[in-house]
């Protein structure tokens, strides 16, 4: 794959993760470059307070800019290497503005009496190219969980014993009920289809529940009366879902880890329950499945697969950094995962 056709290596700068980092990391070095003046610390804090009126801007209205060059990047890809020169041109070139157009001011030439221009659009480039490369490095540190996510299709999403007790529902449905068999073998052959896609590429919260619905209609006709399900998705409409972007494959295999975990060893029906509600600009998805025993040693079940579960919070890591999370919990005989993400990218 072409470097014009990857993920874009300017960062996320509409990201609030990506915005703390920053500004975080800017004061910090700020700081200790007033304090290496050897003033007092009372000094050095007023100092840092006056300054960071300044730098803060110049540091917003740069993550600004980026974060629109970005989304542009996604639409019209360009140059690597271009991508990581705007990074560095639009800190400097926002400081260079910045302080021609503050420098008229009186306020501003009392604050800073001794302030060198250069120096400071010069420090901005520097940092710009500080920050791109940091985040580039850390894109690439959590590559590996994309590429694993293919490996867990044949590894964890589909256990094989999933694939031969559909296929044997199948067979049982043959003489019987031919056109429901053949139901089956079309939701199990779109399923893999889907499976074996690229899960680097995001997709409508439509087209990843009727994947899941195909996944438990197939559970359904294994199991019988044993597998309940409860959805409940309050004031959201199809329009809604197909607006909503979501990783490819991200609750398929928490449906499965329910599946195996909550209903296969139950010999009385047993309830998932999925809930999806958004909250202004958030997807909240909970999906709640009992916990049981086993039968030897009487302790609790696993209550899921850690590697699909692990592998799901690095993907969300990457792609969506402080704004969204997974969350497990066990209480009361139940067993709950809580996705929350941004709406879209």
């Amino acid at each position: 794959m072409s470097a014009t056709t990857d993920e874009p290596v300017i960062p996320d700068c509409c990201n609030i993760g990506v915005i703390f980092r920053v500004l975080l990391g800017v004061s910090l070095m700020v700081l200790m470059g007033l304090g290496a003046h050897g003033d007092s610390w009372d000094l050095v804090l007023q100092n840092f307070i006056e300054i960071s009126i300044l730098i803060d801007l110049i540091v917003l209205l740069s993550l600004l800019i980026l974060c629109v060059c970005r989304r542009y990047a996604y639409r019209h890809p360009f140059s690597v290497w271009a991508q990581r020169l705007l990074c560095m041109v639009v800190p400097g070139l926002i400081s260079f503005f910045a302080l021609s157009i503050m420098a008229g001011s009186a306020w501003f030439g009392d604050a800073f009496p001794h302030l060198d221009r250069i120096y400071l659009v010069t420090l901005s480039v520097l940092l710009g190219a500080l920050f791109q490369h940091y985040f580039e490095l850390r894109m690439k540190a959590y590559s590996p969980a994309l590429g694993e996510a293919r490996l867990q299709a044949l590894q964890a999403r589909i256990r094989p014993h999933f694939l031969f007790n559909s296929l044997n529902t199948a067979l049982s449905l043959i003489r019987h009920e031919p056109r429901r068999a053949e139901t089956v073998l079309e939701d199990l052959s779109d399923l893999f289809r889907v499976l074996m896609r690229d899960t680097r590429y995001m997709t409508s919260l439509l087209d990843e529940l009727q994947l899941c619905r195909q996944y438990l209609a197939i559970e359904s006709l294994r199991l019988g009366d044993r597998l309940h399900l409860v959805w409940d998705m309050p004031q959201l409409s199809d329009n809604d879902l197909r607006q909503i972007e979501i990783p490819a494959l991200l609750l398929q295999p928490l449906l499965e880890n329910a599946v195996h975990y909550g209903v296969e060893p139950a010999m009385t029906p047993a309830t998932i329950e999925i809930r999806i509600q958004r909250t202004l600009e958030k997807i909240d998805i909970l999906i709640r499945n009992p916990v049981h025993l086993h039968q030897q040693s009487g302790e609790t079940l696993t209550s899921g697969n850690q590697m699909a579960l692990d592998n799901i919070r690095q993907r969300l890591t990457l792609l969506y950094d402080m704004e969204a999370a997974l969350q497990t919990t066990e209480n009361e005989g139940f067993f709950e995962v809580r996705i929350y993400f941004p709406v879209s990218r």
